[in-house]
């Protein structure tokens, strides 16, 4: 059975496929979800560009030039906080290289798209003489819209899901349709048996994090004509990004952790990016304000 279900709202979705066969090549829902992201984050972008009076073909130059940048930068931040998958004892090189490379078992972690994506960004404005800080802000709602949508690859794939829950929006899954590395003691011990099968009734972070996302992405829409630097607008989605994912980050069973230390790689690097964003808003705006209070005296 692939039904998913949110029992509390009354909501039961039946047969819901992860993918489709094309001539028998299977295609998953969550690649085509990154496609389709990628697309409407141009659109996006490129009419932000258009009301800030910027050339529109720089943003599609840079969608072009991200695209294998970010999906590589996800695929290595997973490989290298997941290494005993790909590198453990027992395994070839072959085995290593294809287990690697193989992003059709899933496997992609945002924070390394980001980072190689704004490594990538801060290259082509270097090569293009164009300011990045101002580059950064009218790319960040795209980047917002992409992860709005990518999170719904994770629903498809019925991963990235929280602990056990049986709260208003408790997402229930057929307990043979996940895999046992994510299933903790405390969901096994709470199985729901529904139509004579066993399902899990877990925290849909997926959902959470899409509609946080939502929020952030119309916050900054208001803001962004009232910002008082280049670069705000991506130092408020570093900030406002990073606080939502220390949150979500602590509900979920699949995190990456930091070289076995017991600590989540991504909620630390999210809190760093909350700390990191806070100072910098305060310290340049604060510059910003005294440079228009000496402005106005002269």
């Amino acid at each position: 059975m692939d039904d998913i279900r949110f029992p509390h709202l009354g909501i039961v979705l039946k047969n819901v496929p992860d993918g489709i066969s094309i001539f028998g090549f299977e295609i998953k829902f969550y690649g085509i979800i990154i496609a389709i992201g990628f697309l409407l984050a141009y659109v996006i972008v490129a009419k932000e560009a258009k009301r800030t009076g910027q050339d529109q073909e720089d943003y599609l130059d840079l969608i072009l030039w991200l695209i294998i940048p970010a999906i590589v930068g996800a695929r290595l931040y997973y490989v290298l906080f997941q290494w005993k998958d790909y590198f453990g004892k027992g395994l070839g090189f072959k085995d290593t290289l294809i287990g690697v490379i193989n992003l059709r078992n899933g496997g992609l972690a945002i924070y390394g798209g980001l980072i190689f994506g704004f490594i990538t960004a801060f290259i082509f404005c270097k090569k293009r003489k164009l300011k990045f800080t101002l580059i950064a802000d009218t790319a960040i709602m795209g980047i917002l819209v992409g992860q709005i949508l990518g999170r719904w690859g994770n629903f498809f794939n019925r991963e990235a899901f929280g602990d056990y829950t049986d709260s208003l929006f408790a997402m229930c899954i057929p307990a043979d349709r996940v895999g046992s590395g994510v299933v903790t003691e405390t969901i096994a011990a709470n199985l729901k048996t529904i139509e004579g099968m066993q399902w899990i009734s877990v925290h849909p972070t997926f959902l959470y994090e899409s509609l946080w996302n939502i929020m952030i992405l119309v916050l900054i829409i208001i803001y962004r004509k009232h910002k008082k630097f280049d670069g705000e607008l991506a130092l408020l989605y570093a900030w406002g990004y990073g606080l939502g994912r220390v949150w979500i980050e602590g509900l979920r069973t699949d995190s990456l952790y930091f070289f076995g230390t017991g600590l989540r790689t991504s909620q630390l690097l999210a809190a760093l990016c909350v700390l990191i964003a806070s100072i910098a808003i305060v310290v340049i705006r604060l510059k910003v304000v005294g440079r228009d209070a000496e402005t106005k005296i002269e």
